[in-house]
């Protein structure tokens, strides 16, 4: 609303109305109603476009591009590669990967500059410029009732 308030005051200190008080198109002022046959900035514009200029604006592109690797990870990297791994984490371009078993934790390393190649062309350059690809978290056994507290049990052959 600001922006659009100084424009509109910048716009009557350069065009001064000519005659106070009267109307039509000698007067400076502008008729209300219909914009007539060509593009003007009143006409009702379509949501994408106007959200699209809104985000460029405002400098939401990065953080769009990096949302775009999470919500649409299936079309990003395709939907048989999708089933067995998700996104887990993305931090200055470097985008955590966790697969379902650790054979498809290799197989993705394999696929890694495929998969970047896939991304980059989805979201845009340089959001990820890294993968690291994890297998499923193993249980851990430092806790639990079974746990040895100490050194744990030793050779008792000795």
């Amino acid at each position: 609303m600001d922006a659009a308030l100084a424009k509109r005051r910048d716009a009557a200190a350069r065009n001064p109305r000519r005659r106070p008080g009267g109307s039509g198109e000698g007067s400076g002022r502008r008729l209300r109603g219909y914009s007539g046959p060509g593009p003007d900035p009143r006409d009702p514009q379509l949501f994408g476009d106007m959200l699209q200029r809104l985000m460029k604006a405002r400098g939401w592109e990065r953080p769009k591009a990096e949302a775009t690797v999470f919500g649409a990870w299936e079309k990003v990297v395709g939907p048989e590669i999708a089933k067995h791994c998700r996104p887990v984490k993305l931090d200055a371009g470097v985008l955590t990967v966790e697969a379902e078993s650790t054979a498809w934790a290799t197989q993705l390393r394999l696929l890694n500059a495929k998969l970047l190649r896939n991304i980059a062309g989805e979201v845009g350059h340089n959001v990820v410029t890294k993968m690291n690809i994890h297998g499923p978290a193993a249980p851990s056994w430092n806790k639990g009732p079974r746990r040895v507290q100490g050194r744990g049990p030793r050779d008792t052959y000795g």
